[in-house]
Formats: structure tokens, sequence, C-alpha cells
């Protein structure tokens, strides 16, 4: 699937503040921690703001990144928490059988028989590897599948479309709310 024009992929996050200088803590959200300083210039959300990497260097699990323009530490604490995107046509194309969670999130959750399980919500990771949220067609809660190709066996991009294979069946919302009605 060719990259959406003005679509944006969120790289790092940035955290607390490192001294007082106005560097910064920040979680890069790429395969290589230090690529976050080689996509150019960062932005904001809202795309409104951009922020130069001047320098970067590992601090544990993190990075500690010195953005152009930040030289305080309160300067450095008001951009806590602010993620940081890069237009997608700046990245690299992903490996084989790895994606870009932006390019997924939209898609359709299909099942191994063709019909519609839902769409693609995110890509969480809460520390024990990637998980698939799928807003299910049905309505209801999200639902999390791991992110493995036993539960995912099928990604293709060019249909807009995964096959999932969720390891139990999901609730039918509606059979939920049946049996609240039997109270």
């Amino acid at each position: 699937m060719a990259a959406e024009s003005g679509r944006r992929v969120c790289v790092a996050q940035i955290g607390a503040p490192v001294g007082v200088r106005g560097e910064v803590r920040v979680k890069p959200f790429t395969a290589e921690s230090g690529a976050i300083a080689r996509y150019g210039p960062l932005e904001s959300e809202d795309g409104a703001r951009r922020f130069e990497v001047i320098a970067a260097r590992p601090a544990k699990d993190m990075l500690a990144v010195r953005f152009r323009g930040v030289d305080t530490r309160d300067a450095a604490e008001a951009l806590k928490n602010l993620r940081l995107y890069v237009p997608r046509e700046r990245l690299a194309p992903p490996a084989e059988d790895e994606f870009y969670h932006a390019d997924l999130i939209g898609l359709d959750a299909v099942r191994p028989d063709g019909s519609l399980f839902g769409k693609v919500a995110g890509v969480p990771n809460f520390g024990a590897g990637d998980l698939i949220e799928i807003t299910p067609a049905g309505g209801g809660p999200s639902v999390l599948l791991p992110f493995t190709k036993a539960a995912v066996p099928e990604i293709d991009l060019a249909r807009g479309r995964l096959v999932v294979d969720p390891p139990y069946e999901a609730p039918d919302s509606s059979a939920a709310q049946d049996s609240d009605s039997d109270d």
C-alpha cells in the first residue's frame, strides 16, 4: 500500500527533563532507538510545532535528547508527554514480516472464512509483546489478540485487511445484552 500523502507516524514520546539545560528523556518507538535523530525535524501531533534533534545519547531504555531552542528545565518540562511524529514517507520500508503500526490501524479484520470481524483500532504493547486491538463489527468493547502468526496469519496491506483467527470466540455484544435482561 502506498503511503498516503500527509500520513504521519508516531516515533517517540518526550518524558521528564534531564538536568537544567533543556535536555529531556525520550522514549523511542523505533526498532533502533537512535533512529529518531536521523528522521529530520520531528513534529507535534497537531503538526504545529517542529523539533530538531541536536544531540542524543542513550539513557537506560530511553534517550537523553537536546532539541534546538529548548534550553531550560522549564522549557523541557513543558514538553513532557508530547508525542513526536514524522511523515510516513521519511521512514524506510519495513522488512518482510514487519509493519508500521500506523499502516495497520484502520484495516479490516476478517475471519479465515472472509467474514468481517471488525477494524484494527491499535497495536498496544503492555510489556509482553504486541497485541492487535480490534473494534468488533457488531459493536461492543474492543478485543485484544496476540499479534502472532497464529492469531493474525495474514496481513494484506494492498487489500486493506488482515486475517484474524482468535484463540477464543469474542463475546457477542447482543448475547451480553440478552443475558442482562434475564435478571
